[in-house]
Parts: C-alpha cells; sequence; structure tokens
C-alpha cells in the first residue's frame, strides 16, 4: 500500500508530497496506528529510498473522543483514529492537513481561531438558569462537540478570519440559549450574524461530523426564536 502525505516543514514553506510504502497488516489498522508504525522505525524512509524526517501529526486520545487527530484522508476530513484503511478504496492513502487551518507542521494545524470567535462573542455561558426538559437530549448531543474543524474544512460558507463561523459556534449559540434566559438575545443575535445569514443549508457538516451531531437540529431551534 501507498501513502502519500502533503508534508511542510514550517508555516513559512513550501508543502511537498512524500510516498512511503506501507506493508503490515491493515485488516483492523486505522490510520492513526499505521502513521505510529511508519513513525515507529528509526530509519523511515520514503518510496524511493531516501531517508524522511517522522511524520507530524497530532493525537491524543485515539478513540475518537479529543478530535486531535483530524486531517483529510483521501480528500475527505476524518479522525485518522477513527478511520480504518479496510475501508478506504484502492492501494494509495492520501494524507492533508485541514486546508482551512494555517498549517504548522506537515498534517498539524493551528485551530485556535475556533475558540477565538466564541471568545469574541462572549459564547459561554456566564450563569447557569436550567433547561426545559425537553430539550436535554438534544442538549446531551450537541455538548459532545469535539471542536475538530472537520465540520469548517467541508463547510463551503466558512473562510478563516470572515464572518461565518460554522458549525460548531451555531450548536455552540443553541447550548447557551436553551441554558440561559439572561444571555438568549446577545446570543441570538451573535447567531444571526456569524452563522444564520452565511449558511447555505449544504449540511456537509454533519456528513463528517465524527459524534453525529444533529446539527439542522440545532439550526432549527435556534430560528425558531
Amino acid at each position: 500500500m501507498k501513502i502519500k502525505v502533503l508534508r511542510q516543514r514550517d508555516p513559512g514553506s513550501e508543502p511537498f508530497w512524500q510516498e512511503f510504502l506501507y506493508e503490515e497488516e491493515t485488516e483492523n489498522q486505522t490510520i492513526a496506528g499505521m502513521i505510529d508504525e511508519l513513525n515507529y522505525k528509526d530509519d523511515l524512509k520514503d518510496s524511493s529510498g531516501n531517508p524522511a524526517p517522522r511524520i507530524l501529526w497530532e493525537c491524543s486520545c485515539l478513540q475518537g473522543m479529543c478530535g486531535a487527530c483530524a486531517m483529510v484522508i483521501n480528500g475527505v476530513p476524518a479522525l485518522a483514529c477513527d478511520t480504518f484503511l479496510k475501508d478506504l478504496k484502492g492501494d494509495t492513502i492520501t494524507l492533508e492537513p485541514l486546508r482551512k487551518f494555517p498549517t504548522i507542521v506537515d498534517l498539524v494545524v493551528d485551530r485556535s481561531i475556533i475558540q477565538e470567535n466564541l471568545m469574541k462573542v462572549n459564547a459561554y455561558i456566564e450563569e447557569y438558569e436550567g433547561a426545559d426538559n425537553s430539550e436535554y437530549e438534544h442538549m446531551y448531543m450537541t455538548g459532545r462537540c469535539l471542536k475538530c474543524g472537520l465540520c469548517l474544512e467541508v463547510c463551503p460558507n466558512y473562510r478563516a478570519g470572515e464572518n461565518f463561523y460554522g458549525a460548531a459556534f451555531a450548536n455552540d449559540c443553541y447550548l447557551i440559549e436553551a441554558r440561559s434566559n439572561t444571555q438568549g438575545k446577545e446570543i441570538s443575535e451573535a447567531y444571526k450574524e456569524h452563522f444564520a445569514r452565511g449558511c447555505s443549508k449544504a449540511l456537509s457538516c454533519m456528513d463528517v461530523c465524527p459524534v453525529k451531531i444533529p446539527t439542522l437540529s440545532s439550526i432549527a431551534k435556534m430560528n425558531r426564536g
């Protein structure tokens, strides 16, 4: 199996493709496990036999619970720990960093803008005031957001640094409005300004969400106000 990685050695350098051969067991191996096995070699070499530095990437839980290992796999944004080699078609796998965020090195990107956008509009719960019992199930589902950035990567409307903040922001707005009466008006205005007016309802965010957040329901609940 061939593994093609889009590499970048520092933020200011030009990205380049480097190909590796992976000949280990693939039946129950994930992309994360495959990268680990390649990096475990003290003398990592590319498919042409040239010495190569270890592939740099991010990981933490390796159980689909933290979102750190988000990347683009065969053109599709996904978590490396939750993507199995056996489920990918063809004998070549391509790995790229999320392109909607600044690349730090190789597959590591800077996703701090997700939190920065929330801070700009004070999108956090100042005081918990309870919520209607009927909202609990959806609140639980929405609260599972990993802030991995996959929804922003695939969104046709999102561009870093622009006014549209994406699905992760919309879900957080719902959580705050559901739990706080005093922040409702402020959050509703922020939702309209930074999400509702820019969303084209492609809903590609739901297709790639690793925890299957029903963002369409969040949108509907926010729009009813």
